[in-house]
């Protein structure tokens, strides 16, 4: 960051620079253009779980054609991460409803990130389409 949090400006980037993304303190609080951190967190999150889900379907003698998840990061006064609500929908051939939410609800309590923030609430929608 450049100059004072609420008029500076900085650039996030990954150390593998694949990305690089403007950063200010609008795009953090408010309708600003660029990336936050939270946002960084919740895309992190959602392809984490979106793999491991993937892992352990394949594990179970499941191949996903598709697996699509987002992750929405909430902020409260702080600013704290308040809650994280996972959304996913996949597409895997051949099993039940009951058998793909059990193991999307063992990808969100497992897969590294979501390891990592424990200490944050996290939602889960799971949804099976064709």
């Amino acid at each position: 960051m450049e100059g004072l949090a609420q008029e500076g400006s900085g650039t996030l980037k990954l150390a593998s620079g694949a990305y690089a993304g403007a950063y200010t303190f609008a795009s953090r609080f408010e309708e600003g253009e660029g990336t936050n951190p939270e946002e960084l967190v919740g895309a992190a999150q959602a392809g984490c779980f979106s793999m491991f889900l993937a892992s352990l379907l394949s594990n179970a003698g499941f191949v996903p054609a598709q697996i699509r998840t987002t992750a929405t990061v909430h902020l409260r006064a702080g600013p704290t991460i308040a809650l994280i609500e996972l959304k996913t929908e996949a597409e895997v051939p051949g099993i039940s409803e009951a058998a793909f939410l059990e193991h999307a609800e063992a990808a969100k309590k497992n897969c590294p990130v979501s390891k990592a923030l424990a200490a944050v609430e996290t939602t889960l929608s799971a949804k099976l389409v064709s």
